[in-house]
């Protein structure tokens, strides 16, 4: 097991509305929506997330956002002005890192049949959180899920051990997927589409992981000379791995994190792919999160100024967007994924986004209050040297 490092101190700054690149631009109604959506988790208490004086505040803004009648966009923008304070989290480094995610769209089967010889995994009965799933990316440098057995608990099969047979014939497999690599970069994704042969959809989601560290292949596939670190994207991860399979195998065992899903059912398929609040991610507006410096639920201001989704010329991406989820892989005081959508054209914008930027924290403000400023806020570890 590894050691879990100490979370970087930071400080919050208090910063105005004014002060936010682009934000009167910004489409205020589109984020209080995605806001909106979150708010009924948020009220009920999202597990380890946040301070009780934090989370009541939250929960209090929560309610009047709910209880909005046919906001506008220029009420939207009224209501996050005179219920929250936006503080930048000021670090050791000038700016943290965007990258961006996507749930793909894949050809697959129920039965192992055909080209259809990858399984998908549904959670096995024996795999236990060490963490709550909300918290599992602040606490991914140990292990956070773990294997339940007779004398007690033990690390879970690696992805290794599983892809060569730790789960076979345990009634397990959920789905059949064609390509190994799909499967694989569906894991770092944490969701799918599927068609599959009988003429039905289905979408599947994130439902726990074996609980070992994420490991990124191409940082291995950099270290090890095998690929430049200036053609590093998705679509060129998936050629590489493609071109060979057996070395291709061997290097995506290299990360020993796996991932298991479970198929949404009703309403839960039509409306997106959850995200760590169990609520439907909205493209372009849920952002993952490190819950250590932005708590989930919060609004975050996001501002990159070389990050052009599409390729579309402009100011660059200044943006309120929702701190919805979580990720393995996303670990840092401004460490921020971007869902960008379903389908391929939202997996290229994703492959390719590697972007410095910086995060403000909407932080929220007691009504009576509102517009204060706050100095710090109490979920976080504070390095006040200086300041």
């Amino acid at each position: 097991m590894t050691q879990a490092q100490t979370p970087q101190p930071v400080t919050m700054t208090p910063a105005t509305f004014a002060e936010l690149p682009g934000w009167e631009a910004d489409d205020h109604l589109a984020a209080l929506k995605t806001f909106v959506k979150s708010c009924d988790k948020v009220i009920k208490g999202v597990p380890g997330a946040l301070d009780d004086a934090t989370a009541a505040a939250l929960a209090d803004v929560c309610r009047a956002a709910v209880a909005l009648k046919k906001p506008t966009k220029a009420s939207a923008k009224a209501f996050f002005e005179s219920r929250f304070v936006p503080n930048r989290i000021v670090h050791k480094d000038n700016c943290g890192l965007l990258t961006g995610y996507y749930e793909p769209v894949l050809e697959g089967s129920r039965t192992r049949e055909g080209p259809y010889q990858t399984p998908i995994y549904r959670r096995p009965p024996d795999l236990v959180n060490v963490v709550p799933e909300t918290q599992r990316a602040a606490k991914s440098d140990a292990l956070t899920h773990v294997r339940k057995t007779e004398t007690g608990t033990t690390p879970y099969y690696t992805r290794a051990e599983i892809e060569q047979g730790a789960l076979a014939n345990k009634g397990l497999e959920l789905l059949y997927l064609a390509d190994p690599v799909d499967v694989f970069f569906m894991h770092i994704q944490g969701s799918g589409r599927v068609h599959l042969t009988d003429g039905t959809t289905t979408r599947i989601n994130y439902d726990g992981k074996n609980g070992h560290p994420y490991s990124s292949i191409g940082r291995y596939l950099i270290e090890k000379g095998l690929i430049d670190a200036n053609k590093v994207s998705m679509q060129n991860l998936c050629k590489w791995l493609r071109e060979d399979k057996e070395r291709g195998q061997k290097v995506m065992w290299q990360n020993a994190s796996f991932i298991f899903f479970r198929e949404l059912k009703d309403l839960d398929a039509g409306a997106g792919p959850m995200g760590a609040l169990s609520v439907p991610l909205t493209p372009g507006r849920s952002l993952a999160v490190d819950p250590t410096y932005a708590p989930l639920g919060a609004p975050v201001y996001v501002s990159a100024p070389t990050l052009n989704p599409g390729g579309k010329k402009g100011a660059g991406f200044n943006r309120l967007m929702v701190a919805q989820d979580v990720g393995s892989a996303i670990k840092g005081p401004e460490r921020g994924d971007i869902y960008f959508g379903s389908g391929d054209k939202a997996g290229r914008i994703a492959g390719v986004t590697k972007h410095p930027g910086n995060f403000f924290v909407l932080v929220p403000q007691p009504a009576a209050s509102a517009g204060q400023a706050r100095e710090s806020l109490p979920w976080q570890t504070t390095d006040k040297a200086g300041r």
